[in-house]
Order: structure tokens, then sequence, then C-alpha cells
């Protein structure tokens, strides 16, 4: 793997991502030190547009998605007959630890079987919900996890819950979805602060202050 091709992607520089494939097409299929994919580099660090590129470039080549990629860009039509033929990808572990739910909570994953409870392997030490709602932020995608009993309290890695995200974010509308479905505004991270107390760090006096009064109910 080449790693400034990595950081062409982590940087976003489209034109000189497409020029390096051109003149390496391997290039589209490399994968880091811990097997993850350019693609999936490319989903992380919110390059939709080498997303999409490096989508054609694996097409045209005749490369198949694996479960993580295919999780990862929401293309169920790949996942289903992935899982169909390995049941057993819908509980595994990419690389760098996430499982396929992490990468995106879609319903064919949920039907297949994946846990909402699962923990990443990585230092994030993760759910599904806190990973939906670090990257994507979708109403629909946190309410379908929730609906399969995902914890609107579970603690992730620094005692952070589902609620200090949307908070940080300065979500009102995942905030007041979590909230609908019991998650505790007093609760406290491992440094003993409240969502509404890191809302307030990060500038967000409105969504502390409207917080702490739902605290206080």
């Amino acid at each position: 793997m080449s790693a400034p091709f990595l950081k062409l992607i982590q940087t976003g520089a489209t034109a000189e991502v497409a020029d390096a494939v051109l003149a390496d097409p391997g290039l589209a299929s490399a994968r880091d030190p811990n097997g993850v994919s350019m693609l999936l580099w490319s989903v992380y660090c919110g390059q939709t547009l080498i997303r999409d590129f490096l989508l054609s470039r694996l097409a045209s080549n005749g490369l198949p998605l694996e479960v993580f990629e295919a999780a990862a860009v929401g293309d169920e039509a790949a996942l289903q007959p992935l899982l169909k033929a390995e049941p057993e990808r819908v509980e595994a572990f990419s690389g760098d630890g996430w499982t396929a739910l992490h990468l995106a909570a879609v319903a064919v994953l949920l039907d297949a079987g994946a846990r909402v409870d699962t923990f990443s392997s990585n230092p994030q030490h993760n759910q599904p919900l806190h990973a939906a709602l670090a990257l994507g932020k979708k109403p629909e995608t946190v309410q379908l996890l929730l609906a399969h009993g995902a914890d609107p309290n579970g603690a992730q890695a620094g005692g952070f819950t589902p609620l200090f995200s949307a908070a940080v974010a300065d979500r009102r509308d995942l905030v007041e979805l979590l909230l609908a479905h019991g998650a505790d505004p007093k609760r406290t991270s491992d440094q003993g602060k409240t969502a509404a107390e890191f809302a307030r760090e990060r500038g967000h006096a409105e969504m502390a202050a409207w917080l702490e009064a739902q605290g206080k109910r």
C-alpha cells in the first residue's frame, strides 16, 4: 500500500487520486497494513467524490466489494449475496476493529442477525449506535438501531454515551430521539462531565441549557 496515496485520500486531493490510479490501477484496490481498503478510507474521511471514483474503478476492473465495503457505502444489493454466502461475516471484525453494522446500520444487516450490542475491537470500544452518531448522524439510522434494541445509555471508551455525540454535534433532533428512548441527560463521562457540559465547551450554549433543563425534569 502506498502511504502517499492514502495521504491524498485523507486530504481530499481528488484530481491527484484519479491521476495516481490511472498511472497505477492497483491502487484502487490497495489496502493499509491492517487490511483496510482505500475505499473504506475514503468513507472514513468523508471524501464522497473519491469514494465514487474508487467504486467506479473497482466496478470497471470487475472487483466485487467485500462485506465491510458494501456496508460502508450502503450497497444492500451487494451485501445480501455476500451474507448469504458467508452468514458468519455479519459479526466479523474488520482489520481496524469494526463490524459491518458499525460502518453502516442498514436493514439487511439487522435482518441477517447483526447484533446492536457488539462492541468494536479497537480503542473506541463502541457500539453501532455510537458509530452512527459519530459518522452519518442520520435520524433514520439512529431510529432503526434504537428500534432493534440499541442501548441509548451504553457507554463507549471514556464513558461517553450516544447522547454526548448528539449534543456536541448540536443536533437537537438526535438528542430528542435519544431522550424519547430513555437516554439519561444526567449521565457523566469518566471525567465527570455531562453531555450538556461538553456541548457548552463546544460553544453550543443553547443546547447545553436545554439539556440541563431536561435533566431537572
